[in-house]
């Protein structure tokens, strides 16, 4: 599979060594400093374009690999308020994003039991739930796109949280906290209290390897498929 590279950091350094030890040729990198390769004859020549780079920049690279026929695979968070409706219509239009706040097959699993374990909770009102994620300081935006996803699955299983929050004390809102420290890949918990106990758990990356190969897989699925395509498609847990 030819893959082009848009946003060349961290995670684009490693999403091409592991794309490469999967057998896949790398066509084109893009980085801020070379913007004009959009309208390169080997940009166009990818089948994916896998995107990792800044909120205020996604949508725009989207629409520029959208114009050269390539499909897209993004990692990117936070263009979600201000651009959602206008992706999920070109994509009901025929382009193709594969969006996930989270490639990680561990916090897909992890996303499946925070599900089952809303809907149990559901029944129990003696106990209330909150989150906290914990992120490298050079993350800029918060929560993180992970806590969105995992807040908002929540949010829709539990009938007493109307929708989440940052710096809340509403018993209705799911209070999300987040802190930023060091290099730390991600961590994201979630904690149900009442008097009698304590019930946590918690997904603590080690590193953006599994990020990293999430992404890949998630191109490889994306060349076979067309539309707005998230993980859940990817996983069927």
């Amino acid at each position: 599979m030819k893959i082009a590279l848009i946003g060349y950091g961290k995670m684009g350094h490693m999403i091409e060594q592991i794309a490469l030890d999967r057998g896949h040729e790398i066509v084109s990198i893009i980085d801020v400093n070379n913007q004009e390769d959009f309208d390169s004859k080997e940009f166009a020549s990818a089948d994916v374009a896998i995107e990792f780079t800044a909120p205020q920049a996604a949508y725009g690279n989207y629409l520029k690999a959208w114009a050269k026929g390539v499909k897209v695979v993004s990692g990117s968070t936070g263009w979600m308020k201000e651009h959602g409706d206008e992706v999920r219509k070109a994509c009901a239009d025929g382009k193709t994003l594969f969006w996930a706040s989270n490639f990680s097959i561990g916090v897909a699993i992890f996303s499946a039991v925070n599900r089952y374990l809303a809907k149990i909770m559901n029944q129990f009102p003696q106990y209330d739930v909150e989150m906290e994620e914990t992120h490298h300081v050079h993350k800029l935006d918060h929560p993180s796109g992970t806590a969105i996803t995992l807040a908002e699955e929540i949010v829709e299983n539990v009938e007493r949280k109307e929708a989440w929050a940052e710096d809340t004390t509403d018993p209705k809102m799911l209070r999300i906290d987040h802190i930023r420290r060091g290099e730390v890949p991600g961590i994201h918990t979630i904690r149900y209290d009442s008097d009698a106990d304590l019930i946590t758990i918690t997904h603590d990356a080690h590193s953006r390897k599994g990020f990293a190969l999430g992404a890949v897989l998630a191109a490889e699925y994306t060349k076979e498929h067309q539309g707005l395509l998230t993980i859940s498609d990817m996983f069927k847990f």
